[in-house]
């Protein structure tokens, strides 16, 4: 078998810069959510989505200036499975009936279409649901960070388990900070993307501390700091591999497949990108921070084994 080959960067030398760098983030993120908040779509707020079909393919831009034009200014339209099927949702006006406006905009798509316009689907969401769904979106999150604390607490030291959940909310924050700052749209699928973050994040950090204690109780000559540098040196060829073969997926999602998915996508290239550096940095640097050392992870010495062999 071949030797594995293990890099030699100092990568906590580092380490303080990416707490700074960190900070930075992270202030910026709470400050825009504090601000703007988010742009939350219909699944939050409530509202009117339409589905029609055309004949042919049909440029989306025209439909949003019609609908512009005749005081529908906060109307997002998209494709939806394919160029000829076209995905309108209105955010609700208590002025308006809904019924109403559904077939005001069907009527104003037929007038200024050249072949016929078919009316696929009207659904009507009250606001109710949506804070439903923004409830429980949040507890969904809440619980998953919950039960990541307890597995990590038992899996390992309750100083990783601060160190992984610490990582898994920088993400999450960083991640809700740029679509609050960009005005990017929110909805269920962002959502989804979140908790698919939270996952993947998780599991880089996993294996970075798995490596970390196995280098503890193998390496006892070495510093807490050289163990935990020589651990994500072990791991970093895997962890970009991953993270590299994942961004393809994702960038080609972004890129080819459509506007539907376009939020769900760029939030999963975002968490992949802040989760990779998170899992080297924010986790590891937090279990430094509270004081993690060899001792703690040390298993109980056999009689007439010499702790100082490697």
């Amino acid at each position: 078998m071949a030797k594995q080959l293990i890099t030699n960067f100092d990568f906590m030398r580092l380490r303080r810069a990416a707490v700074i760098l960190s900070a930075i983030l992270l202030t910026v993120s709470i400050g825009s959510l504090a601000t703007l908040k988010l742009n939350v779509g219909i699944d939050f707020t409530g509202g009117t989505i339409i589905e029609v079909g055309y004949e042919q393919a049909v440029e989306l831009q025209p439909i949003r200036e019609l609908l512009q034009d005749n005081g529908y200014d906060d109307t997002i339209v998209q494709h939806f499975g394919s160029a000829s099927e076209v995905l309108i949702r209105l955010v609700p006006d208590p002025e308006k009936d809904k019924a109403e406006v559904s077939s005001e905009i069907i009527r104003l798509l037929r007038a200024n279409s050249d072949g016929r316009v078919e009316d696929r689907r009207v659904e009507f969401v009250g606001p109710q649901v949506g804070e439903e769904l923004t409830e429980d979106g949040g507890l969904a999150v809440l619980y998953a960070l919950i039960a990541i604390l307890v597995y990590v607490a038992f899996r390992f030291e309750y100083r990783f388990s601060l160190g992984a959940v610490a990582a898994l909310i920088h993400d999450v924050l960083i991640t809700l900070g740029i679509f609050s700052l960009f005005r990017l749209d929110f909805d269920l699928s962002v959502l989804a993307a979140l908790l698919a973050v939270i996952g993947y994040s998780l599991n880089d950090t996993i294996v970075v501390f798995d490596r970390v204690r196995e280098n503890f109780r193998k390496l006892r000559k070495k510093t807490t700091i050289e163990t935990v540098n020589y651990s994500v040196n072990q791991t970093i060829s895997r962890t970009l591999m991953t993270s590299f073969t994942t961004l393809l997926v994702l960038l080609s999602l972004f890129f080819l497949g459509g506007e539907v998915i376009h939020a769900f996508a760029l939030a999963l290239i975002i968490g992949v990108v802040v989760g990779t550096y998170s899992s080297i940095y924010v986790a590891t640097t937090t279990a430094l921070a509270l004081g993690i050392s060899r001792s703690d992870l040390l298993l109980p010495e056999k009689e007439g084994e010499d702790p100082a062999r490697p």
